[in-house]
């Protein structure tokens, strides 16, 4: 995957990357995107971890998380599913 930075330093990623790692088609993850249901968060990282930032991805309750390097290398990537919330049953 590239990622590369704009120039006020933000991540860029092409959509049909992302696509492809959420399993849906080039159209179908624009629609979700358009629709706010794709959330990004970027860490930069301190001490010990200066030098990369962690990309976190999350649509429904999937979550793609890549570590980059500096230089926009992908260090690790993952890809994980996030369970939901436990309902309390009423009198329990």
């Amino acid at each position: 995957m590239q990622i590369e930075r704009d120039a006020k330093g933000d991540f860029v990623l092409d959509p049909a990357d992302l696509a492809e790692l959420f399993g849906l088609s080039r159209e179908d993850f624009r629609r979700r995107m358009q629709q706010g249901l794709v959330t990004s968060t970027v860490e930069i990282g301190e001490d010990e971890h200066a030098g990369t930032s962690r990309l976190s991805l999350r649509l429904g309750n999937r979550v793609w998380r890549a570590i980059l390097a500096d230089d926009g290398t992908v260090v690790s990537e993952d890809i994980s599913f996030v369970r939901g919330a436990l309902l309390k049953r009423p009198g329990s």
